[in-house]
C-alpha cells in the first residue's frame, strides 16, 4: 500500500485538501498502475512557530 505524507503549512479550506487528495491520487494510480483503493495519504499541517529553516523559526522570517 503506497503512502504519501504532505508536509506543509496548513490549509485553512477543506476543499482545497479534497482537491489535493484527490489529485494526488489519480496522478498515483497513472503512475504505478494500481488501484486508487491502494493509496494512503496524510496531511501533516505544521504551524511556522513549529518549524526552523536556516536556525530561525519562520514565524521569525515574516
Amino acid at each position: 500500500m503506497p503512502n504519501v505524507v504532505i508536509d506543509g503549512p496548513p490549509i485553512k479550506e477543506l476543499e482545497v485538501k479534497r482537491v489535493l487528495v484527490k489529485e494526488i491520487t489519480e496522478s498515483l494510480e497513472k503512475a504505478y498502475k494500481i488501484p486508487r483503493s491502494a493509496y494512503v495519504i496524510v496531511i501533516k499541517e505544521n504551524l511556522p512557530e513549529n518549524v526552523g529553516v536556516g536556525g530561525e523559526l519562520i514565524i521569525d522570517k515574516r
